[in-house]
Formats: structure tokens, sequence, C-alpha cells
């Protein structure tokens, strides 16, 4: 049985909805010890996946109480109470954010440039010196059709004029149901931290400007200043089984999957090529 956390965020629904054998956890919203104690004794579970979490930069960042209790001391209580079964909390490719190397990271180059990067980081240690053999899934910004919040995908079917990325930055993206579907190979994980997602060589500009053209989607898309990368190399989680397809390859899945495809423009949606004037 697999308890999981956050079964009305984005990516907790996903397990709830694609996994099998899973339990949906009580909100852990301002839970002490015990009430989380009582909670994985009563799931029966043998495995927990961690979901929920504040992943708002700027609510942490305002807020850094709130983060860490949610982000922090959570999943503290819920590795105290989880002896004997296995852990797997989702981090955040933010742990790169901070990180003057160019990328790709790997796991063992990590400089948080943020409170809720801080946060997660602190999260991983913590929970890996109460359970050496729990998994810390550093998890890329991850898009589905799923209308209850933004994300990659919905931004760009939303937009309705322009859409703004950095042919500077490079960072993965990844599906979310490609999440879910390895989660059974993600159980058998041995501890530590792994880079989790979609790799690319590509800039989030190059990836959106082919994805806008794959969508037949009348869009300006401006190149936006420079922003950090954010971009991993996922080699060691991938050793053991776990396979994602490349960004590119991932978002065109993503619309086969849900039927989104459109007549393509003859030319590239770019500022090099349309003027909305």
């Amino acid at each position: 049985m697999i308890l999981v956390t956050g079964v009305n965020g984005f990516v907790g629904h996903k397990i709830m909805e694609m996994c099998k054998d899973t339990v949906a956890s009580p909100s852990l919203r301002n839970a002490a010890q015990e009430d989380i104690q009582r909670i994985v004794e009563e799931s029966n579970a043998d495995v927990i996946i961690h979901t929920a979490a504040i992943s708002d930069i700027g609510v942490c960042q305002a807020n850094p109480d709130a983060s860490y209790f949610a982000n922090v001391q959570i999943p503290v209580y819920l590795a105290k109470a989880s002896k004997d079964r296995k852990v797997i909390c989702f981090s955040s490719d933010q742990v790169y954010s901070g990180c003057n190397e160019e990328g790709p990271y790997s796991e063992d180059t990590v400089k948080p440039g943020n409170i809720y990067a801080e946060h997660k980081l602190e999260m991983e240690q913590r929970v890996l010196e109460i359970l050496p053999d729990a998994v810390m899934l550093r998890a890329e910004w991850m898009y589905d059709y799923y209308l209850q919040r933004p994300n990659y995908l919905m931004n760009i079917l939303h937009a309705k004029e322009s859409v703004s990325f950095s042919s500077r930055q490079f960072r993965g993206i990844t599906y979310l149901k490609e999440v879910a579907e390895n989660m059974e190979k993600v159980i058998t994980l041995p501890g530590g931290s792994y880079n989790f997602g979609s790799e690319t060589t590509k800039s989030i500009y190059e990836i959106t400007r082919e994805f806008i053209e794959l969508l037949g989607k009348k869009l300006y898309l401006e190149d936006a200043p420079a922003r950090h990368n954010l971009w991993m190399n996922c080699e060691k989680a991938r050793k053991y089984g776990v396979e994602f397809h490349n960004v590119t390859d991932g978002l065109k899945r993503c619309a086969e999957d849900y039927n989104l495809h459109r007549e393509v423009p003859k030319r590239t949606m770019d500022a090099s090529t349309i003027s909305l004037k």
C-alpha cells in the first residue's frame, strides 16, 4: 500500500489517478508529530510518497516560517513516523538556483538561490539523516492538461497574444504523466537524492518555439532576459531504469495524448519572424 500526501495538489492528484494500491493522506497542514504518526500507522502503507509542500517561491520568500514548517518540519515528522517504510519526497531543481556553473548539474553540485530552495535542500538532508533509504526527487517544472493549476502547458494554451522565455536559460520541463509512470521504479531506488525529469540540450526559448509550431498557435514569442539555468543531468536515476522522454518528445507525447495538435503554420512565430503591430 502507498500513502500519498498532497493529493489535492498537482503531483499528488496524478499519482492517485495513475498508480495502483494508493491511499490518500488527510491534509498535513499544521499537523503535529503525533498526528502524522497516527496517519502513517492507520494507513498500513509500506511506501509513502510525500508531495505536499508550499512550492510557490514568492510565497516562501514572503513567509519563511510557513515555508520552513511545510517544506522541512512536516517531512521530518513524516520521516520520524515512517520507520521500516520506504519514503519518497519530492524536492526541486531549485536547489541548483544559485550555482555558478552553467550546467547540466549533477546531484553533488548544489547551491540554493532562494528560501524555498534552501528549505528543500535542508529537507533532503534531514530526512536522509533519519532514513538513509529514503529517496529525494529533485523534480523539474512539471506540466499537464490540468485546469486547476497554472503550469507550462496551460500557460501556452491560454496565452492570447504572446509568451516570454529566455534563449539564455536552459532547464528541463517534465510531463506529469511520466512522473506518475515512473513511481514503480522510483520505489526501488537506493536511498539518496536524484535529479528527476526530462533532459534537454535546448534553451527554454527553443523548446517553446518548437511547441508553439507543433500546436499551430499564433503567438508572439519574446526572448526574455537571461535567467538562471536549472539544467539537470539525470543519469543517476536513469541507471536504475527511471526513464523520461527528452523535453521535446515529452511535449509531443502530451499533445498527442490530449489531441492538442493543430495545423502547423508555415513559419516559426518568434521575434525574428512576426510582429503584432
